[in-house]
């Protein structure tokens, strides 16, 4: 009860900044249509829009109401939804997998079973509740015109020693996410530091150097394009792939060290008022036509070979794959206290600007 009372609170506070507002929504589907699936997700409008079409166009009867969200805004938005009973969403799809586990854990999603969720690897389902539905590394982005051959990081390794110099070039010019601000940038940064010895180095070097901290996929690919970052770490591929495929200034590495490999969560709230369309839609997404679907808009990446031109494997087979599995053990990501020194070791690294004068 007080674990829940806890959730409800911190959901209201999520909630009562402006900002926290859904950032883009859309309708796809005839407007004449007699059913409507409410859609939230984490995933661009622009990506996941032609994934939705190719959905309903086979369904001339249902229309979806898609709401674009920040992972921390959903997060809580769902939680308020799931301790007032409420029917917001009959589907959510978010990248921060380790926030749909605790709503799962909390009793706020609805079992679906079918041949096809079923039929999902044990990492990628959780209870029939919670389901992996896409197929996305974290990726070092780098920018072909202004970083040498030579110095391209393909590994942390390397990463770590364009840090090292003190009159490195790379100062002030290497970004991440703000795991204050980003679901998803904290997940892979703590999936990192129980994954790799080589984190604890990096957290150092990034602050030594003056790493940038910043929000969102498109913010941060955007700079590295533009030559205000030179090298970006821990990106989500799939954004940064289809970036990379129309723009000559971007390279994309899956580090050869390990890879981590995010699979997007599907969840059907426990109050979802249109459940069968909603349990379609996640039968949809991992049929061999929706996979066809995600893979066009670069949310299915394979790893096991050459993804395009876009994507440097950095040894190919080499490359070590270290999926984020949907399981409890996620849960520990959100423990108060485990979580206060982690953000407390983050902002060592990267402290936050000072005010500016008056």
């Amino acid at each position: 009860m007080i674990r829940a009372a806890l959730i409800a609170l911190t959901a209201l506070l999520l909630l009562a900044a402006p900002a926290r507002a859904q950032e883009l929504t859309r309708d796809f589907g005839p407007e004449a249509a007699t059913g409507l699936l409410r859609l939230r997700s984490t995933t661009d409008i622009s990506v996941l829009g032609p994934v939705i079409e190719a959905f309903l166009a086979r369904r001339p009867g249902l229309r979806i109401a898609y709401e674009q969200w920040g992972s921390n805004a959903l997060y809580g938005l769902q939680s308020a939804d799931c301790a007032a009973g409420r029917a917001g969403a009959d589907l959510v799809i978010s990248s921060a997998v380790h926030q749909m586990v605790d709503l799962v854990n909390e009793g706020c999603a609805r079992p679906y079973r079918s041949a096809l969720t079923a039929a999902l690897p044990d990492a990628l389902i959780w209870r029939d509740e919670l389901w992996g539905v896409t197929r996305e590394p974290a990726v070092m982005v780098y920018n072909r015109d202004l970083v040498a051959a030579a110095q391209v990081p393909h590994s942390r390794f390397d990463l770590l020693d364009l840090l090292r110099p003190t009159e490195s070039p790379f100062r002030g010019r290497v970004a991440t996410y703000d795991i204050e601000r980003s679901g998803l940038g904290f997940l892979f940064a703590f999936a990192d530091s129980m994954e790799a010895t080589t984190f604890g180095g990096l957290m150092e070097s990034f602050g030594r150097s003056g790493a940038i901290a910043t929000c969102c996929s498109a913010e941060i690919i955007d700079g590295v394009a533009e030559g205000r970052y030179l090298v970006a770490y821990n990106v989500l591929g799939s954004y940064a792939l289809v970036r990379a495929r129309h723009d000559a200034r971007l390279g994309v590495i899956a580090p050869r060290d390990y890879t981590l490999v995010l699979s997007r969560a599907a969840m059907i709230p426990a109050a979802a008022g249109q459940p069968r369309a909603a349990a379609q839609f996640v039968d949809f997404l991992l049929s061999a036509q929706g996979r066809a679907a995600l893979e066009a808009a670069g949310l299915v990446v394979r790893l096991e070979g050459e993804d395009g031109a876009a994507l440097e494997l950095g040894g190919a087979v080499e490359t070590l794959q270290r999926p984020i599995a949907l399981t409890p053990a996620l849960l520990i990501a959100l423990d108060a206290h485990k979580r206060a020194l982690f953000g407390a070791r983050w902002r060592d690294a990267f402290p936050a600007p000072p005010p500016a004068a008056p």
